[in-house]
C-alpha cells in the first residue's frame, strides 16, 4: 500500500481540509450523521422523490423522450461538459507573454509564502508539544483522584465549587461530613468515571454495547501524546486487570501526512490500531455460536462453535483499512463500497480528534454532562448552516422535504477521510 493520496473526483468535500493538531476548534462539530433520528413515513409514490434522487429521473425522462439518436447527443454533450470542469478556460494563455510570465513570477513568490507557513506550522506543533507538557502534571492529578490514589485538596474543592456556582448560583458547598460516610469511605475513587464519561459523548456511546460495559468500566485513564518527529498523535487507553483481555494499555494512532495542503494545514493520513490479548470466550468483538450436529451414519452428535463478528466499542482499535492504490485504479471496488469506507473512515477520524480535543482534556464535563450542552449546541449550528445551503440550492422546492432530517457528510473530515480512502494507508488491529 501506498502513503501518497490519490485524488478522487467524486469525494464528497474534497474542497475542505482536515483539522490541523493545533488549530483544532476547541469544540469541533461532532459527526452529525451518527444520530438516529425520526423520519417521517413516506408514501410509496413519493419515496423516489423523497431520496434525492430527482436529478437523475430528470435525466432519465429526458432521454426516455428522445429518439436514439438524439440520446446519444445527449449522452455526448454531458461527457463533454463534465470533461470541462476543472480545465483551464483558455484566459491566461491569450494574455500577452510578458504578462504571462509576470503571473508565473508571482507563482514563484506564493512558493516563498509556503514555505514561512511550513515552519510556522511546524513551529505550532512544538507548541503543542511543549503545553502538552505542562498538563502531564494535572493530567496524573487527575488520574490519581479517579484511582483512589488521593482525595482532592481544600484548594481543589474550593476551586471546583467556583466553577459550580457558575452553573448554578444556589449551589451550596459540599459539607464536610454526612450521614453514611462511613460506608462511601469503602469505594475508591470515582466508580465508572471513563464509562460514563464516554456514554456521554454522542458518537462514542452508540459504539459501546452492553456487553462492552464491564470491560470498559476497568479503564482507568485514557492518556494523549504527540507523536516524535512526525506529524500525529497517540492515544493511550489504560485499564486495570479484567477478565477480557490481558493488555495494560490499548492504543490508537493517527498519522497526518507530512506536507500541508493548500490551505496549509496538517491532512489525515491513516490510523493504526493494537493488538488485543483477549482471553479464552472473553473477545467482546465477536459471538459464539454453539450448535450440534448430528452425523447420519452413526447417529453420533457434536458440538459445533462458530465466531461470528458482532459491534463492540473495541472495534475502534481495529481501524478501517482503505482499498490499495491498485484496487482504486483498476475500479477493483465497488463506489457503494468506497463511499461507506469514506464514512467509516470520517467517522473514525472525527472520534480521534474528539477524543483529542475535547473527551481527553475536559473528561469531568462530559462526566456530569455539562458537554454536551456544548455538543448539542455545536450540532445546532452545523445543521443550520447545511439548511443554509439546502435553502440555497432548492430555493424552489417547497415541499415537506425539510422536515426529513438528512445525514450529514462532508467538510474537513470528509476530505480527509476521501484522502485516507484514495491513500490505502489504513492498517488493522489484530486481535489475538
Amino acid at each position: 500500500m501506498s502513503d501518497k493520496p490519490i485524488p478522487i473526483a467524486t469525494a464528497p468535500g474534497a474542497g475542505f481540509i482536515a483539522p490541523t493538531p493545533q488549530n483544532t476548534p476547541l469544540n469541533p462539530a461532532p459527526v452529525a450523521g451518527l444520530s438516529k433520528p425520526t423520519v417521517p413515513d413516506i408514501a410509496e409514490d413519493e419515496e423516489d422523490k423523497e431520496d434525492g434522487s430527482d436529478d437523475d429521473e430528470d435525466g432519465a425522462a429526458a432521454l426516455a423522450g428522445m429518439t436514439g439518436a438524439q440520446a446519444a447527443i445527449y449522452s455526448m454533450v454531458q461527457n463533454k461538459l463534465e470533461g470541462l470542469v476543472g480545465k483551464s478556460s483558455g484566459y491566461i494563455e491569450s494574455l500577452p507573454l510578458p504578462v504571462r510570465k509576470r503571473i508565473e513570477g508571482l507563482k514563484g513568490v506564493h512558493s516563498d509564502f509556503a514555505k514561512i507557513e511550513k515552519e510556522y506550522k511546524r513551529e505550532m506543533m512544538e507548541l503543542d508539544r511543549k503545553y502538552l507538557g505542562l498538563y502531564k502534571p494535572v493530567f496524573e492529578r487527575r488520574r490519581a483522584i479517579l484511582k483512589g490514589e488521593a482525595e482532592p485538596s481544600a484548594d481543589e474543592l474550593k476551586a471546583g465549587h467556583e466553577l459550580t456556582l457558575k452553573d448554578d448560583p444556589d449551589a451550596e458547598p459540599l459539607p464536610e461530613k454526612e450521614e453514611g460516610e462511613a460506608e462511601a469511605k469503602d469505594t475508591k475513587g470515582i466508580p465508572e468515571f471513563w464509562l460514563t464519561a464516554l456514554r456521554n459523548h454522542m458518537e462514542i456511546s452508540e459504539m459501546i454495547t452492553e456487553r462492552d460495559e464491564a470491560a470498559i468500566k476497568s479503564l482507568n485513564d485514557i492518556t494523549l501524546d504527540l507523536l516524535p518527529g512526525t506529524e500525529g498523535f497517540v492515544l493511550t487507553f489504560h485499564f486495570a486487570p479484567n477478565d477480557f483481555f490481558t493488555n495494560a494499555t490499548l492504543t490508537k494512532t493517527y498519522y497526518y501526512q507530512p506536507e500541508l495542503d493548500y490551505l496549509g494545514d496538517w491532512n489525515y493520513q491513516r490510523a493504526e490500531g493494537c493488538t488485543i490479548n483477549w482471553k479464552e470466550d472473553k473477545d467482546l468483538t465477536k459471538t459464539i455460536e454453539v450448535r450440534k450436529q448430528r452425523n447420519k451414519n452413526t447417529n453420533r452428535t457434536r458440538i459445533v462453535r462458530k465466531s461470528k463478528k458482532t459491534p463492540s466499542f473495541f472495534d475502534f482499535f481495529s481501524p478501517p483499512v482503505p482499498p490499495s492504490e491498485t484496487a482504486i485504479e483498476n475500479a477493483e471496488i465497488e463506489e457503494d463500497e468506497l463511499e461507506e469506507l469514506r464514512y467509516k473512515l470520517e467517522l473514525d477520524y472525527d472520534i480521534g480528534e474528539d477524543l483529542k480535543e475535547r473527551v481527553v482534556p475536559r473528561a469531568i464535563d462530559y462526566f456530569t454532562g455539562k458537554a454536551l450542552e456544548y455538543d448539542m449546541l455545536d450540532e445546532g449550528e452545523e445543521m443550520e448552516g447545511d439548511d443554509a445551503d439546502d435553502d440555497d440550492d432548492e430555493e424552489e422546492d417547497e415541499s415537506s422535504e425539510d422536515d426529513i432530517p438528512k445525514k450529514k457528510k462532508g467538510g474537513k473530515a470528509a476530505a480527509a477521510a476521501a484522502a485516507a480512502a484514495a491513500a490505502g494507508g489504513g492498517q488493522d488491529c489484530k486481535t489475538q
